[in-house]
């Protein structure tokens, strides 16, 4: 694949590049990263998605960007509604609104260090985790499931799990309102009945960070962060609802996709005009599995909250546990941007992308509103993780968005192989990991190793000016799927 340099950290797949781009494709990243990207083919992705009708802009990814389905892993892309722009399922990913979370805490290094075997055992005995995992929460009825599919977040704090505080730290206040349950399929919703609050498998996670390092004090204090303080960090989706709505609607589109003529270099990339009936349904659809996904998160925050204090026998106040903020990584959303001098009507993809609104925008929570957006990206569970904030020239240059994470180097298949016969729990601890999973080949998937560094991704976005580093944190304790 062509790439052109732009800057040390921006590369440009030429409109000519292939028949049929409407875009150029941009790719963030070093030249280090660049090598590693151009081993798994996802540039190809980048400019398959440039043909798609409706794209403005560029088609875009990010420095964690890897193979995905139909759109690249770390990729973000812009349609305008009013030119045939189009919604893609594999734009927004199977796990709808995966996402993260993270709480600060008023504990601090020494609370946790000494109980942290136990505290750690106590919170993977109360939030289940692995493939199919469920009883978190007593089942819900459907009726039930229909309010949380309409309601998002604001269902959990109804029912106990949170307080109306945790709303105002939530990306969109954890509900998208255009949700309608009655178009989801009976298997959807019967997957969706038992899984509330539950991590799932994968790279789903709950984990005990400490912060290690602060580079802009006075952004770390408005988030109330200092060195050596506990932050925890919460990482799961929508669940086996999230991916039936998918699968459906993938099937769903490929036909809309016919219908409308619309020529696909993959089939994977099957979509429909975001202003037809099938583009409108999909994302009521989403919008309803990013509700799940809301909920799930925020019940495991609760049941995260409830399980240190009996651990650590400390009280509410002492454990200070309050949410920093809630981002989503894989979503379609309809949103205003500058195109070519004119604000435009926009559906956004970010698959595998973090949101990153500047200072003194709308949709910043209040008390973030001089700092901009907080962008949450984790790395792998032996390195490091980052909290940063959004900018004005993420607004000019990437429809608001950055990276998510570090971003994987090696398949999962690859790792198991690599890693039998090792005792990966103690190669862990030597790193000063303790971490707790249900079986050796779910540990060995998300070994570090499988992942690029997460510093240099971060380094990236900031060097570009689209998101700026505020705290880096160090894994203590993990618990994986």
């Amino acid at each position: 694949m062509q790439l052109e340099k732009i800057t040390d950290y921006l590369w440009e797949i030429p409109k000519h590049t292939k028949d049929g781009m409407n875009v150029p494709g941009r790719i963030y990243a070093s030249k280090k990263l660049l090598d590693a990207v151009g081993e798994d083919k996802s540039p190809e992705q980048v400019a398959n998605v440039a043909c798609l009708p409706g794209i403005v802009g560029y088609s875009l990814a990010m420095p964690d960007i890897h193979w995905g389905y139909g759109f690249p892993i770390g990729g973000v892309a812009a349609f305008d509604i009013e030119k045939g722009g189009v919604i893609s399922p594999g734009g927004v990913g199977y796990d709808i609104n995966c996402g993260v979370r993270m709480m600060r805490t008023a504990l601090s290094l020494k609370d946790v260090l000494p109980k942290l075997k136990d505290v750690l055992s106590h919170l993977y005995h109360t939030v289940p985790s692995g493939v199919g995992s469920s009883g978190a929460i007593a089942t819900i009825s459907r009726d039930e499931e229909r309010r949380l599919l309409t309601e998002g977040a604001r269902w959990a704090v109804g029912k106990g799990y949170g307080s109306k505080e945790d709303l105002e730290h939530i990306e969109d206040n954890g509900v998208l309102t255009d949700a309608d349950p009655s178009i989801l399929s009976d298997t959807a919703i019967k997957r969706g009945l038992s899984q509330v609050g539950t991590l799932g498998s994968g790279n789903h996670f709950l984990e005990i960070d400490k912060v290690v390092e602060i580079y802009r004090p006075e952004i770390a204090s408005v988030f109330g962060i200092a060195a050596d303080s506990i932050v925890i960090q919460i990482h799961s989706g929508s669940r086996g609802l999230g991916y039936q709505i998918c699968d459906d609607y993938v099937r769903r589109l490929l036909r809309a996709s016919e219908k409308y003529g619309i020529k696909l270099l993959d089939r994977q990339l099957a979509c429909a005009p975001v202003n037809s009936p099938e583009g409108k349904e999909y994302l009521s659809a989403m919008a309803c599995a990013a509700n799940y996904a809301w909920v799930n998160r925020q019940v495991i925050m609760h049941l995260t909250r409830e399980s240190l204090m009996r651990s650590l026998q400390t009280s509410p106040k002492e454990l200070g546990a309050e949410l920093i903020y809630d981002v989503c990584h894989n979503i379609a959303k309809i949103e205003e941007h500058l195109i070519e001098g004119n604000k435009t009507k926009v559906c956004v993809h970010r698959k595998g992308a973090t949101r990153a609104f500047p200072p003194n925008h709308p949709a910043v929570p209040k008390d973030y509103q001089k700092i901009g957006q907080p962008v949450l990206v984790p790395g792998d569970m032996g390195r490091s993780s980052f909290l940063c904030v959004g900018t004005d020239e993420a607004m000019k240059n990437t429809f608001g968005s950055t990276c998510h994470g570090a971003g994987r180097v090696a398949s999962r298949t690859a790792m198991i192989k690599k890693s039998k016969g090792k005792n990966l729990y103690q190669e862990m601890e030597s790193m000063g990991v303790l971490v707790m999973t249900k079986s050796h080949d779910s540990m060995a998937e998300e070994m570090p190793s499988a992942y690029k560094d997460v510093s240099e991704v971060v380094e990236v976005m900031e060097l570009a000016g689209i998101s700026k580093k505020v705290a880096k944190f160090k894994p203590l304790g993990v618990i994986k799927g």
